[in-house]
């Protein structure tokens, strides 16, 4: 669910983005161009490609405290990468405008034949692979946490390509608003869950020290066989919640703190944004 949600998100933004880079083309009857953005489509899912290559090899070169240390740093960077892309989320009333006002300024600033076609390539290019880059981030964290389903990965590529085909060729349009906030709301508890995992990890290593390693323990025990009951962190049901939401059966103090903290943070930050644009809407 975690990676379905991950995917689908990120993918979501880069499609919107090029849907509406190839609407304006058409638009005002740029059709020639449209081969330059299916090249900065391919050119920035082979850069993200290979940056996931680069990533994985380096994070392979660690072993015992110092794999600790890296997947704990990874984790928390990864959060940190979801708290922006929620909070810019949050401010935007009209996701599909702001985009295409965007898209059309950094469009008419290449406007002179000589470089358009460059400009426009980059412009996709850099779209895909900011998507791309984060991605791999996120779905790293996630399997240093709970393991990645590259299946619900998957699905949450095709989804968002579906959603983003449906929003520019339907006459009934999607309402991705509200797919954001949905999505949102799963990815802040996500979020939430990355932090408390990755002090998790930091204290493990040693490199945080404070509070007790245990506050408490509710995993049930585990079989004769070696079979976990489903609600054990490593059973069935455990894992799925682990894995969405960060739970943890035995969790340390300084682990709950930061999982309660990240939630009123967001909470706070979040009616901040409300208020300033009730006052905006007011004025």
């Amino acid at each position: 669910m975690a990676s379905f949600l991950v995917t689908s998100r990120e993918t979501l933004e880069a499609t919107l983005v090029v849907g509406i880079v190839l609407a304006y083309l058409t638009k005002t009857n740029k059709h020639h161009y449209r081969k330059t953005v299916y090249y900065g489509i391919a050119f920035g899912i082979l850069a993200s490609l290979l940056s996931a290559f680069i990533f994985t090899i380096f994070a392979g070169g660690f072993e015992g405290r110092a794999e600790e240390i890296f997947e704990g740093i990874t984790m928390l960077f990864a959060s940190f990468l979801l708290t922006t892309m929620i909070l810019w989320m949050m401010r935007q009333k009209h996701i599909a405008r702001h985009i295409e006002s965007k898209v059309s300024v950094e469009i008419e600033k290449a406007e002179i034949d000589m470089t358009y076609a460059y400009g426009l390539f980059l412009l996709v290019l850099i779209a895909v692979l900011r998507e791309g880059v984060e991605t791999v981030i996120f779905l790293n964290a996630m399997k240093y946490a709970s393991g990645v389903n590259f299946v619900g990965g998957l699905l949450g590529v095709l989804t968002a390509i579906g959603v983003g085909y449906l929003f520019f060729t339907s006459t009934r349009k999607v309402n991705l608003k509200k797919f954001f906030n949905i999505s949102s709301i799963l990815l802040i508890l996500f979020a939430a869950g990355l932090v408390a995992q990755g002090i998790h990890e930091l204290q493990e290593a040693g490199v945080i020290l404070y509070g007790a390693k245990e506050l408490w323990n509710i995993n049930p025990a585990v079989a004769v066989e070696g079979v976990y009951p489903l609600l054990h962190e490593k059973g069935m049901v455990g894992s799925f919640l682990k894995g969405l939401f960060g739970y943890n059966g035995n969790p340390s103090l300084l682990e709950v703190l930061s999982y309660i903290a990240y939630l009123g943070i967001i909470f706070y930050l979040y009616r901040r944004i409300e208020n300033s644009q009730k006052v905006k809407v007011g004025s």
